[in-house]
C-alpha cells in the first residue's frame, strides 16, 4: 500500500487575508475605471419610426420638429416646423441629422463633447444657465422635409423674379385719368 505524504498547513500570517482584500478591491476599481474610461463616448441616434429616401448631407437645409433635454430631463429648447441649415447647429446634432430619412422619427443623445463641450449656454434675455458646463444632450427630432442649399436659392430667385414683374405691372386704380394719391378726391 502507498502512503499518503502528509504536508503540513502554515497557518495565514497576521494581516494577510486584509491584503488579500485590499488587493481584490485595487484591482476591481482598475478595472471598473478601464472600462469607464473605454465606454463608447460617441454619437447615438435611435430611430422611433423609420423615415424613407435619402439622408440630408451637410450642405442642406432641414424642416424639422424637435425637443432638447438635459440629462435629468429638464426641457431647455423646443421647436416645431423650424428650418435650420444641417452644418449650422451643433456638431452632435448635424451628424444625427445626417443618419436621418424623411418623415422619421428619432432620439440623438449627444455627448458633451459633440454638444457645447466645457462652454456653458445662458438665456441671452435673463442670463440663467440653460445648459450647463459639460452635458449631455438628448433630441427628439421628426425630420419633416429638407432641400439642397442650392434648390433654396433657385426657389428664392424664383420668387425674387415674380415679385419684380408684379412690381413692374400697373396698379389697379392707376393710370390714364386716375388722380394722384397724394390729393384729396372730391
Amino acid at each position: 500500500m502507498s502512503e499518503i505524504t502528509r504536508v503540513p498547513l502554515q497557518p495565514v500570517g497576521k494581516g494577510s487575508l486584509t491584503r488579500i482584500w485590499i488587493g481584490v478591491i485595487l484591482a476591481l476599481l482598475i478595472g471598473a475605471t478601464a472600462a469607464w474610461a473605454t465606454r463608447y463616448q460617441g454619437l447615438v441616434v435611435e430611430t422611433l419610426t423609420a423615415g424613407s429616401g435619402p439622408s440630408p448631407t451637410v450642405g442642406d437645409v432641414v424642416l424639422v420638429n424637435y425637443a432638447g433635454h438635459l440629462a435629468n430631463g429638464k426641457e431647455f429648447d423646443k421647436g416645431t416646423q423650424v428650418a435650420m441649415p444641417v452644418e449650422g447647429v451643433i456638431p452632435g446634432f448635424s451628424q444625427g441629422l445626417q443618419k436621418m430619412q424623411r418623415k422619421g422619427k428619432y432620439k440623438l443623445i449627444i455627448p458633451a463633447v459633440l454638444a457645447y463641450g466645457a462652454a456653458e449656454q445662458k438665456n441671452p434675455s435673463t442670463g440663467e444657465v440653460v445648459i450647463p458646463a459639460n452635458s449631455d444632450l438628448t433630441f427628439d427630432v421628426e425630420l419633416l422635409d429638407f432641400k439642397s442649399a442650392a434648390e433654396i436659392e433657385q426657389r428664392r430667385q424664383m420668387l425674387q423674379q415674380m415679385q419684380q414683374q408684379m412690381g413692374s405691372a400697373p396698379k389697379a386704380g392707376s393710370g390714364a385719368g386716375a388722380a394722384p394719391e397724394s390729393m384729396p378726391q372730391p
